[in-house]
């Protein structure tokens, strides 16, 4: 009897959490303002891409390539680690979490809107890039089934490793107004030294290990194995593209963060309450910042 009501349970709230994601959604794609700070990224990659010329080193590939496939790594990394934390840091400073507390399968529900909202994003920011680039400053498509296969399987895999991670961090963080700070560094100092922007054998071997150890390094690494052509994984730190490693690192962070994420943020909820709601905003006003 309890298994067919847990097993029901979960039913309703993924069924809600697709529902409220897809709302989320609908609002995002209606919202001028918030779209157009979403494409900015976009655009900033596809301006350094105009403005790099020759070939990655050893290889005839063109540099432009290279610093397009790391772009659109970090779009899938960017949506995971910097813009999930953000709303869910955001929304748990409003109350979401505190009514969320009361609500049976809340967490659970939420926690996949919010995972809809952001591979949506993640998705469609990666789709707009390719297809600009490749009109706009000859970027690279995937050449065949193969690679079209892999493109698909490193995305998906890539944010199944970031979303979860991006939500345990999301509800862990202290506020808005620190939130971004304590995670920009750490993603752009990642984005400088995992290969994403140019070739990571131009780093010091400890970079690379240390580099090799986080998400975006691998994402990257997929994703240019889909995009350019064979010749350029001699530019690799193995001499190849390590898909078989690819998958394994991606995996391995996905689990890390499926088994953080919902203990994290009902840990957060139970800890909500209305006065803390409010000595945070009181906080929030006195070092000057809006109301909420």
């Amino acid at each position: 009897m309890t298994n067919s009501a847990d097993s029901t349970n979960r039913t309703n709230s993924r069924r809600a959490g697709l529902q409220r994601g897809g709302i989320e959604l609908r609002h995002l794609l209606s919202n001028g303002k918030e779209m157009s700070g979403h494409l900015t990224n976009v655009v900033v990659a596809l301006l350094v891409a105009a403005y790099i010329g020759d070939d990655v080193p050893g290889t005839r590939t063109p540099m432009t390539h290279l610093v397009l496939a790391g772009f659109a790594a970090y779009l899938l990394f960017q949506a995971g680690l910097i813009n999930l934390p953000q709303i869910l840091v955001t929304e748990r400073e409003e109350g979401t979490l505190l009514r969320l507390r009361a609500t049976p399968g809340g967490i659970p529900a939420y926690l996949i809107a919010k995972c809809l909202l952001v591979v949506a994003l993640a998705v469609g920011s990666l789709a707009l890039l390719l297809a600009a680039g490749a009109l706009l400053v000859d970027g690279p498509l995937p050449h065949g089934p193969g690679d079209w296969l892999t493109l698909l399987w490193v995305t998906t895999l890539g944010l199944l490793a970031v979303v979860p991670l991006g939500a345990a961090i999301g509800a862990v963080l202290p506020n808005p107004r620190e939130a971004l700070a304590l995670i920009m560094l750490p993603t752009m100092g990642l984005l400088l030294t995992s290969g994403a922007v140019f070739p990571i054998t131009a780093l010091p071997v400890p970079v690379q290990q240390v580099a090799s150890v986080f998400p975006l390094k691998w994402i990257a690494q997929g994703l240019r194995s889909a995009l350019l052509p064979d010749s350029a994984r001699t530019a690799e730190v193995a001499g190849s593209w390590e898909l078989p490693m690819v998958a394994l690192v991606l995996t391995a962070w996905a689990v890390l963060g499926f088994l953080l994420a919902v203990p994290l943020l009902r840990r957060a909820a139970r800890r909500e309450s209305g006065s803390r709601m409010t000595a945070r905003h009181r906080k929030a006003v006195q070092s000057g910042a809006p109301a909420a």
